[in-house]
This record gives C-alpha cells, structure tokens and sequence, in this order.
C-alpha cells in the first residue's frame, strides 16, 4: 500500500513558546529544535502549526514564524509567564484552546501531533483521542533522570509528574529520543517499547554558527585581543552549573596568579527555573571568590550575537549536570572552539571526547581547572581540537534531523493506518 504523506503537523509546546528568546526563562535548547525543525519540515513540503500558551494580551492569536510555520497562542491563564509547577492547572484550558482550533475546519486538517516535554504530551495524549492521529513525542527532559542526577540545593521533580510522563510513554505511538543513551533511559526507566522508540539527533544551524575571526569577533564585543576566554551560554540555574565554571576560574587563578592580567569569563544567559530565587548568584559568587573583575555576565543574546561570543572564546565550558543532548556544544563547536564539557546524557553525543573536546567526570571545580589549566599552557592542543570540532559538527545539521522526523512520521502514520485492519481480521 503507497504511504499517505504527511502535510500537516500539530506541534504541541505548551510552556514555552518557540518565538522567547533562548536562555532564560523556561526557553532554552528545545525552542531551538521546535524553531528550526519546523523551518526544515516546511522546507520538505509540510506545514507545521506550533501552539503555545500566549504570555501577552498583545500577542495575535496567529503569528508567522516562517513560511509554512504558523505558531497559534492560546489563552490559558493569566498573560503571564508561569512557573512550570503552575501549569499543570491550566491544561484543560489548553486542551479546549487546541481542540476548538481543529473543529473550525474540516475533519482531517492534521496528520499527525508531535508534542514536547511530558505537559505538552498530555495534551497531545486527549488531541490523539479526539482526532484519531498518531502521536509523536519528544521528552527533551525526563524527571527520574534529572532526579538521579540532582545538583546541589536542587529540589527533585515532584512524583506527578513523573506519573505523567509515565502515562505520555505508554500512549505515545512514537518517542523520539535526542541520542543512544536517552533512548536507553526511555526503555530502563519507562518501560518504553523498543519498537516505538526512534533516535533522532537534534543539529545545529551551519549557516550562522561557522568559523570567523577571533579577533574581529572580540572587537565587535568589546574583549581585549589577548585575553583567555572562558564562555558559558546558557540559563542560569543549578542544573546548567555555572558556579563549577567561576570556581574553577578561582582555583587557575589561585593556582597562577599571572593569569588574572589575562583570564576573562563570560557568561551568557539569564535566571530560570530555581536560579530565579537568586538572580544575583554569579554577581555574590563571583565576589565571594574575588574574581568579579575578571566576570563579564550578558544577557541571552540572538544567534547571530552568540556565534560571535563562539568565535571570541578560547573555550566554551558546559559543566551541567544533564542535558538530553547540549545544543550549545554543538554551536560552539561549529563556530571551531572546542568545548570542555561534563560527561553526562547528551554530551557524549555532541562533543567527541579527545577529538573536538574533552568530556569531564563529575563537577570538582579543581579537576575542570587542571583542564582549562592544559588549555592555558597548551595553545597548540586548543588549534588541534578546533579543527576537528568543525568536522565534528558539521555532521549534525537541521537537514538531516527533519529528514529523520519525516520518516518517523511516515512510520506512525503507517502503523495507525494497520492498527483498524489488525484489529478487523
């Protein structure tokens, strides 16, 4: 039987909108996928409708994102950015937003729902229902393992919503996970059936982030020429771990004092999740180990922005404690600076350890200065490292990624279509 093609999407993204600046709030890597896999899917021939929960009176109701992407906002709550814990109450009110959208037009408008993040999954759970489509589902996140690997001071995800990210596993016809090791925990830790498990590496956007001048990159953003610079992007929040960044720093500069006339760290990012208790971390850390004169912090910046803070650094540092895949790794590297990250979920995956990186055990801020420290003393292994990190890199585009959800699409289209006939025999 000749396949139905895929011409509509449903793209569920309930607590953040893919049109919020990456790196604070509750925006981060997965407004990226869901921005440029859509980008990508539309290019293939298929339109993809995002909808989100609208933050602003203002915001219209409709709002192009590309051609052949529209994001729909949707009221449920109040116009306001809501912590996560809050939302959970606001799902029925999502679900009729989403719900009433479909039943304005013909019966069949959407092939298929691909939903991100467990909240996100349950909507797409009760639109599955409704419209009798496939539901594809990203996790980006999972609560049993960000509870296996909690940083200090960080509270553990409450059990209900592990209950429900249990329920979105088991009526899911398909999971897609970021890389090898997600799928694993997915089958370990959910039970999830390896037939319906599909892995997908998320990619990177060559276009913007690719190799340019060091120097002209420090000039348009103000560091000194001869500076060693340290970077980390990303929200500010215990997981993402930038204390083990600036305590690592102390500890070069305690170690060699010379260095202080040329160390620069910068991060870039704003508060989220529980860093929003203590938006002043970095600034009373920074100050607590003496080291504020060598700490540049900077707001979330745009993509074009960011690949010049890429090309600036010496090395970009991603010292947190999970991550389902770490786009910014896979950024850095593109732009040819290798990365220095810590040796968990997805990182194994974005950063080739000892050829366009170096992977970390654990979070000692004295072993991840012994390796900024070879880095220092060491410039020729930097040079090495940046060539291969371009090549590394440049295997992971958006191309490919929606080239991979298409024919997951295609396969749970394909098995919804046999299930009736199955269950008919």
């Amino acid at each position: 039987m000749r396949r139905r093609p895929v011409r509509r999407v449903a793209t569920i993204s309930m607590h953040t909108s893919p049109l919020d600046q990456p790196g604070t709030g509750d925006a981060g890597g997965m407004n990226v996928y869901i921005v440029e896999s859509a980008k990508r899917l539309a290019q293939l021939g298929v339109e993809v409708e995002i909808f989100t929960r609208a933050t602003a009176r203002d915001l219209p109701p409709v709002a192009e994102l590309a051609p052949g992407v529209l994001v729909r906002h949707l009221t449920a709550g109040p116009y306001e950015e809501l912590d996560r814990r809050e939302l959970p109450a606001q799902l029925c009110a999502f679900v009729s937003g989403v719900l009433r959208t479909e039943a304005m037009y013909d019966p069949g408008r959407y092939d298929l729902i691909h939903s991100h993040y467990w909240l996100s999954g349950q909507v797409g759970w009760l639109a599955k229902e409704r419209w009798g489509v496939p539901l594809v589902h990203t996790m980006h996140t999972m609560a049993k393992v960000k509870n296996l690997l909690l940083a200090r001071g960080d509270k553990p995800e409450p059990q209900a919503r592990v209950i429900g990210e249990e329920q979105v596993v088991s009526v899911a016809d398909r999971l897609v996970a970021n890389t090898a090791a997600e799928a694993s925990e997915l089958m370990d830790l959910y039970c999830a059936d390896e037939s319906r498990v599909a892995v997908v590496n998320p990619g990177v956007n060559l276009s913007v982030f690719r190799p340019g001048s060091q120097q002209v990159a420090r000039h348009r953003l103000g560091l000194p020429p001869d500076a060693f610079v340290l970077l980390f992007v990303g929200r500010i929040q215990p997981l993402k771990a930038p204390d083990v960044l600036l305590r690592a720093a102390a500890r070069m500069v305690a170690d060699d004092p010379s260095l202080r006339e040329r160390l620069v760290v910068v991060c870039v990012g704003g508060p989220s999740g529980n860093g929003l208790a203590r938006p002043s971390l970095l600034t009373d850390l920074a100050a607590e180990l003496g080291i504020s004169d060598l700490v540049r912090l900077v707001p979330p910046a745009p993509q074009a922005e960011l690949a010049d803070w890429y090309r600036a650094a010496c090395v970009t540092v991603v010292p947190s404690h999970n991550e389902s895949f770490g786009l910014v790794a896979l950024e850095s590297q593109a732009c040819g600076t290798p990365v220095i990250a810590a040796a968990v979920g997805g990182l194994r995956t974005a950063v080739r350890d000892g050829v366009s990186g170096v992977l970390v055990d654990g979070h000692d801020p004295v072993e991840w200065a012994r390796v900024l420290r070879g880095f220092v003393t060491a410039p020729w292994r930097r040079e090495e490292l940046s060539r291969s990190a371009r090549g590394h890199a440049a295997a992971f585009g958006w191309q490919a990624t929606a080239a991979r959800l298409m024919d997951v699409y295609a396969g749970a289209v394909a098995n919804l279509r046999k299930a009736p006939l199955a269950a008919n025999v």
